[in-house]
């Protein structure tokens, strides 16, 4: 989330003046947006009448999972729901993929209201586009091509689903259209099964893959495609995103076929073909989205490993998707690079980073790695599952990927707690969390001059 320390004022009937940063006001949308569908799904309702009523904390956990769009499950999304509750789920998933902010400001344009500064601003920050000129244009486009895709994402799935479901296949098609668009990876085949019975499909996986991978670019990367007719070049944070999420989806797809090859319980009892597929769909899976078609459960720990390498990762910035975004992981790689060639700034396709943009990199892989470290110490002494478990959870919590080799459900209520405060502060944004949190912007102290210290690193 581009952090900008602009503040919006707001008038009550008391004349008092409230000001508050859009980091603020998004962070406390997505409050508001988690509350609302907790007493929504909390209904009776919103479950099927042969379930038991759910937990007033499973509702929160689903709330918080559907609005961070983790996919992250403790009952079965199938069976447990309503078509009430499955379609609140739906709806929780659209806003918290798209943001609150970005949808009511397109209801606000396309009502015919004004939307002065104070909107635009909000919905700059909540795109993370570089500036607010025009964003009432691009709002408009993200929408309409958010639409377009996930219709043509669900007519090609009820290709298969409707012949296979019958008429309820209608509903299933939009419902995972829209899931894996928004990298939420919740589905309806129940019994916790994922896309596991799809695995010889290459029409479903190749569609889902295809709507993830569209999803988890981001929105500036849609522009800047579109415009590339125009202006005949790419941003150099569009040649980021695209240059690093081809080679995170090709080491990904590459190790999980040479590693899980042999393995009976994933991919040893496949065709080649349907390997490399399989193969692929766990690498893009892995970008922030909770479906499988192998069983985590039963990958080699090496995999896992090097699992929790591409979630901790994620997605781009401004999309759909976790994680500490690839534009971050690119400028460390890039930093790093430039230091082992002796230079002192960084290069990155022949333009130098700015000396602000590394050090917040650092700080959100800092916080991020704080944040996953302390959360897989609490789960551990809580639960007492295997390490490598726990850190796969802790890790799929916080970049929103929502797979699980543990079985979300068998967690402890704190744990489940726990994660749900790891799931929001992974869609958010830690350092944007923080910033939310502080009551001044520091300006007080920006004339203060420090003397330098002397530390030797390395």
């Amino acid at each position: 989330m581009v952090v900008k320390m602009v503040k919006l004022q707001y008038k009550f009937k008391n004349n008092k003046i409230i000001s508050l940063e859009p980091t603020k006001i998004i962070v406390f949308s997505f409050i508001a947006v988690i509350f609302f569908g907790t007493i929504l799904l909390y209904l009776p309702v919103a479950s099927n009448p042969d379930q038991p009523r759910i937990s007033f904390l499973n509702a929160l956990f689903t709330a918080t999972a559907a609005t961070c769009v983790t996919g992250m499950v403790v009952v079965d999304t199938a069976t447990q729901w309503s078509y009430f509750g499955k379609t609140v789920i739906l709806l929780l998933v659209q806003i918290g993929g798209l943001g609150l902010v970005t949808i009511t400001t397109f209801f606000s344009v396309l009502l015919g209201k004004k939307v002065g500064i104070k909107g635009r601003i909000l919905a700059q920050e909540s795109l993370n586009h570089f500036s607010s000129e025009g964003i009432l244009r691009l709002i408009k486009r993200v929408i309409t091509v958010t639409f377009i895709i996930e219709f043509a994402g669900a007519v090609i799935l009820a290709i298969r689903f409707i012949p296979q479901y019958g008429l309820r296949g209608v509903y299933m098609s939009i419902f995972h259209s829209i899931s894996s668009f928004c990298n939420a990876g919740y589905d309806l085949m129940g019994n916790f099964q994922s896309l596991t019975n799809f695995k010889n499909d290459p029409l479903v996986l190749l569609t889902t893959a295809g709507l993830i991978i569209m999803g988890g670019l981001g929105f500036l990367v849609w522009k800047d495609l579109y415009e590339f007719r125009k202006n005949k070049h790419f941003l150099v944070h569009t040649k980021v995103v695209l240059v690093f999420t081809a080679i995170l989806l090709v080491f990904g797809t590459l190790y999980t076929f040479v590693f899980e090859y042999n393995n009976p319980y994933t991919l040893g009892l496949l065709s080649i073909p349907d390997k490399l597929i399989n193969a692929f769909f766990q690498s893009v899976c892995l970008r922030t989205t909770g479906f499988n078609t192998l069983p985590t459960i039963k990958m080699h720990e090496i995999t896992k490993v090097l699992n929790i390498v591409l979630m901790f990762i994620g997605a781009s910035p401004g999309s759909t998707g976790g994680g500490i975004k690839v534009t971050t992981f690119g400028i460390i790689i890039a930093a790093i690079f430039s230091q082992m060639r002796g230079r002192d700034e960084t290069i990155i396709f022949k333009h130098r980073i700015a000396y602000n943009l590394v050090i917040k990199a650092l700080s959100i892989i800092g916080m991020s790695l704080i944040i996953v470290i302390t959360v897989t110490t609490l789960i551990l002494a809580i639960d007492g599952f295997p390490f490598i478990d726990t850190l796969y959870e802790a890790t799929a919590a916080f970049s929103t990927t929502g797979a699980s080799s543990i079985g979300t459900p068998n967690l402890h209520s704190a744990s489940k707690i726990i994660l749900i405060f790891t799931m929001f502060l992974g869609r958010v944004g830690p350092l944007s969390f923080a910033l939310s949190l502080s009551l001044k912007n520091g300006k007080k102290n920006a004339d203060k001059v420090y003397p330098e210290a002397k530390i030797i690193v390395g």
